[in-house]
């Protein structure tokens, strides 16, 4: 484990200046099997508790890590808050299909919770966040809610599989990544059933905890229609949503890095997670 100090430092867009944190880095959550699965851990100066967010990577279930450049753009955001903040690796494909990073992303939960004291986290102010694959999983394991979340923030990613499937494929071929994922060749009446299985949508119900949606206009990945769906599943269910539109955000919050005009999302997103979790 590596620990290191950041300074104090400026964020752009009017965000509060970021305090001074500890990084602790490649501490290990879990050991499923003898794999080795690590996260980086980003605590504020100060007594605390904290809100804390945990970070999941995209990447398709079969890329990506805690450290991924396609995740890079949160990392200040986060800093900004002056919460306690994870970013952590899971088990992927072709290797560890379905069920194996939904579980690893629970371990990780479970892991900050038991070391809250050591860590400044306020174990019930805690938020799950997740971009593409990584929204999928923040979905699932948020929308079950089995430890007592206070927030799941999703960045383009499918919280109803079978919907997702239908927008985004229709007749066209799977992709292999998600083949290799939930370990599917094609779309049988059994395939149906997984996906609906594996799909947040599922579970929504009075625990889970509020929603915010962030997607952007022209992404292809995850047309933005499906963001329209899942609002109204959400709020049918009962579950407090709030989005974040990106006018003509393609995939990935690395592409909206690129250009000022998409960095629209990041004072709401952190004034949301100022809202919800609190100070």
């Amino acid at each position: 484990m590596i620990q290191r100090l950041i300074p104090f430092a400026a964020l752009s867009l009017c965000l509060q200046a970021q305090p001074a944190y500890s990084v602790f880095e490649d501490v290990e959550y879990s050991g499923p099997g003898g794999f080795s699965l690590k996260l980086d851990a980003h605590i504020p100066q100060g007594n605390g508790p904290f809100p804390a967010v945990i970070l999941v990577h995209g990447g398709g279930w079969n890329a990506g890590t805690k450290q991924a450049s396609f995740i890079k753009p949160l990392f200040p955001l986060l800093d900004s808050t002056g919460y306690s903040w994870f970013t952590i690796d899971y088990r992927l494909v072709p290797k560890h299909p379905y069920p194996a990073a939904v579980d690893d992303v629970e371990a990780a939960i479970t892991f900050v919770k038991k070391n809250a004291k050591k860590y400044k986290v306020n174990p019930k102010r805690i938020a799950i966040m997740g971009e593409s694959a990584g929204g999928h999983l923040v979905d699932l394991v948020g929308a079950r809610n089995r430890q007592g979340l206070a927030a799941v923030v999703c960045f383009y990613g499918p919280l109803d599989l079978p919907e997702f499937t239908r927008q985004r494929f229709g007749g066209k071929p799977l992709t292999e990544n998600m083949k290799q994922f939930f370990q599917i060749d094609e779309m049988s009446p059994a395939a149906w059933m997984k996906l609906k299985e594996a799909s947040g949508s599922t579970y929504l119900s009075r625990k889970t905890p509020p929603f915010l949606l962030i997607n952007g206009t022209k992404d292809e990945a995850s047309p933005y229609p499906l963001s329209d769906y899942d609002m109204n599943l959400l709020q049918a269910k009962g579950v407090k949503v709030e989005r974040i539109t990106v006018a003509d955000g393609v995939h990935g919050v690395v592409n909206w890095e690129k250009d000022p005009k998409f960095h629209t999302y990041k004072k709401p997103l952190v004034d949301w997670l100022r809202k919800t979790l609190g100070q």
